[in-house]
């Protein structure tokens, strides 16, 4: 358990005791998550009028599922990025996992095992990132890009270019995971829930979680003061991690077949979720709801193109359009100036 020493009041980057700035800062961030929200509600009520098959239960349901899968690795992402970070391995631990777990499983491994080891596997490349972040001082980009081709290439070397879809004796058990439900919800979002409750908690409510706002605001600051950055560092990129090997567990379960190129790509849909729900790239801001409603709106934004008859190659087009467009939003919104 990390338990870094109280930081003294005197430093403003610490100091949880001046009212005034801490009064702009809660107001800065319940415009900007209204401003979310409001997007999203225009986005739905489009989508009502545009598009008559969105309405339908099937439809819904996929979008809340789809959008778990991405959700539960947004929640690790906020945590790296509130850092000042970025975690660009998490689409390809992702995958790496669900492969690992499954092969486990193909083998005749029960799943109270096989999930264990496959999380311990996507925890070693979160210690990898933050060993290489915290003790070699690596700039993020260079460890978690490492690790993004190291993991693909576990993944193809388990499973050799084909695909696991035997997942043993104990595969009903397994498949429930992902492919269950509670009182008619799905279980990933179910488990997504519960780990957006989790990590919110953590935030809102606990002096760790001030402490790693406390890091995006300035480092040398919060290092000054006594905060063991290296630690609470080695915390968020181990979440990011294991959230993303969670996700690649739930999904294997819930498409009863995996390939090595499962989740290929899926970490730009990650940071744009994080990005478009409002957190700041340059640390220190960030909130579980804004993310929650940007991890539906990318959903919304998918669904609703292919809905609407438009050519699924644009996505990618469309979701790096509106990445700008937020960013050049919240930049308006703190009152950058535009240059010409």
């Amino acid at each position: 358990m990390i338990s870094p020493p109280e930081p003294q009041s005197e430093h403003p980057a610490c100091d949880h005791r001046r009212p005034s700035s801490t009064s702009k800062v809660k107001a800065s961030r319940r415009f900007r998550e209204l401003g979310i929200f409001l997007t999203l509600t225009a986005m739905v009520v489009c989508l009502l009028v545009l598009a008559p098959g969105f309405r339908t239960v099937d439809n819904l349901i996929n979008i809340t599922r789809n959008f778990a899968f991405v959700g539960i690795v947004a929640m690790g992402m906020l945590l790296v990025m509130i850092t000042g970070g970025i975690d660009l391995s998490v689409g390809s631990v992702w995958g790496a996992t669900a492969v690992s777990t499954t092969s486990m499983l193909q083998a005749g491994w029960p799943s109270v095992v096989a999930i264990p080891l496959g999380l311990s596997i996507a925890l070693g490349f979160g210690a990898f990132n933050g060993f290489c972040i915290t003790r070699f001082r690596m700039p993020p980009f260079v460890p978690t890009l490492a690790t993004l081709s190291i993991a693909r290439g576990l993944a193809l070397v388990i499973t050799r270019g084909h695909p696991i879809f035997n997942y043993g004796p104990d595969g009903k058990t397994f498949l429930h995971i992902g492919a269950g439900n509670l009182l008619g919800v799905p279980n990933p979002v179910v488990i997504f829930a519960v780990i957006a409750l989790s990590v919110w908690f953590f935030l809102k409510k606990t002096i760790w979680g001030r402490y790693i706002y406390a890091i995006g605001g300035n480092e040398r600051a919060a290092s000054l003061t006594g905060l063991r950055v290296s630690q609470l560092k080695m915390f968020v990129y181990l979440s990011s991690a294991f959230l993303a090997g969670l996700a690649g567990i739930v999904e294997a379960s819930y498409l009863s077949s995996v390939t090595a190129s499962l989740a290929t790509g899926n970490e730009l849909n990650v940071i744009a979720a994080t990005v478009i729900g409002g957190t700041d790239l340059t640390g220190g801001q960030g909130t579980v709801p804004g993310v929650v409603i940007g991890t539906v709106i990318l959903e919304l934004l998918r669904n609703g193109l292919l809905l609407l008859g438009v050519d699924p190659y644009w996505q990618s087009v469309f979701v790096g359009l509106v990445i700008v467009v937020a960013v050049l939003v919240d930049n308006l919104r703190k009152g950058s100036r535009l240059r010409w």
